[in-house]
């Protein structure tokens, strides 16, 4: 990645979560959350363990207090299961409001569970104008454009922004990322990816392998190539030392998630999940601290690959590299 981009993604990284907020580890009020998007099963998933009368210690004091339901505006998947959540929210004492400015006056920090990436960044907007941490379900938009103008918005705005895949945080995963096996010489990753047609095409669930890959890899990704049939992708990475990542995504035959590492110690596969809950750890500790477990630069990384493997496809298959990815997506300055 050539300098003068990884010293923006660094400086968003570092700006975006500044020390000097208002935010500490000794923060015993509660934390009001509010949603926003109610066409998603986490948002119901998220709000029982939050509001668990028996919630467990790592997740106390972050009820959810207030939801704003309107999620994607045409992807009848997702705008046909509103109703059904709007309903179970409602059963779990959540208060149903009709604007997301009405929800901003009454939490403290926000979940963006809309399923659908495109109005991510209309969304968010109103929250970071409030001031209000936010914590953005994947995709975190839906294009790279809209992934960079989130970050700059909040680091304009000095607000505290995290997104990730579930799957970061899965024990497996964290553990062959933090060195259990040694240095990391590759990793094959793979996951369920099939497509929607309003999104790039790994952004709607490839995300979940690819995340897996980088964060097993750890960031650094020069280029990438894509291989794109009717049941299957095959994206390879290479890094900037030469390591090599691939990721497969799955549409035909039994679909799972998980992945190989190779090691200087060992191999390891991984795949065992660990549904939400070490994510919703993470975001609760992200809420009362303000400081994010997922930098801006890793996860607009995460985009970046994506986007790069999609222009590959467009190419036929050549390598892309994310420097001409993110320069197309990042704005003049």
């Amino acid at each position: 990645m050539n300098p003068s981009l990884r010293t923006f993604l660094f400086v968003t990284s570092i700006c975006c979560f500044s020390p000097n907020l208002c935010f500490g580890e000794d923060v015993v009020a509660p934390l009001r959350v509010g949603i926003i998007g109610l066409d998603t099963s986490h948002c119901v998933a998220f709000t029982r363990a939050l509001n668990a009368p028996d919630v467990k210690s790592e997740l106390a004091g972050c009820p959810v207090v207030a939801a704003y339901p309107k999620g994607s505006p045409d992807i009848e998947s997702s705008v046909s299961r509103v109703p059904k959540y709007t309903a179970e929210l409602k059963e779990l004492g959540v208060e149903i409001v009709d604007s997301i400015d009405a929800l901003l006056e009454r939490v403290d920090v926000v979940l963006l569970e809309t399923n659908d990436g495109r109005p991510h960044l209309q969304q968010v907007l109103p929250v970071l104008k409030a001031g209000k941490p936010v914590f953005i379900d994947k995709p975190v938009a839906g294009s790279l454009r809209d992934a960079v103008a989130i970050y700059n918005h909040a680091n304009r705005l000095a607000v505290p922004v995290f997104s990730s895949s579930s799957l970061r945080f899965s024990k497996e995963v964290k553990e062959v990322a933090n060195g259990s096996i040694g240095k990391i010489i590759g990793c094959d990753a793979y996951s369920p990816c099939p497509l929607e047609e309003t999104h790039p095409d790994l952004f709607w669930y490839g995300i979940h392998g690819v995340e897996t890959l980088l964060t097993v890899m750890g960031p650094g990704c020069r280029s990438v190539t894509r291989t794109k049939t009717e049941g299957t992708e095959l994206v390879v990475g290479i890094w900037d030392d030469g390591r090599v990542g691939t990721f497969r995504g799955i549409r035909d035959g039994r679909r799972g998630n998980g992945g190989t590492a190779f090691g200087e110690k060992r191999i390891q596969t991984f795949g065992r999940p660990d549904k939400y809950e070490p994510l919703l750890t993470e975001i609760v500790h992200f809420f009362r601290t303000g400081k994010p477990p997922v930098s801006a630069a890793e996860t607009l990384e995460v985009y970046a690959f994506m986007e790069a493997a999609d222009e590959s496809h467009r190419r036929g298959g050549t390598a892309v590299t994310l420097d001409e990815v993110l320069s197309i997506a990042t704005p003049s300055r």
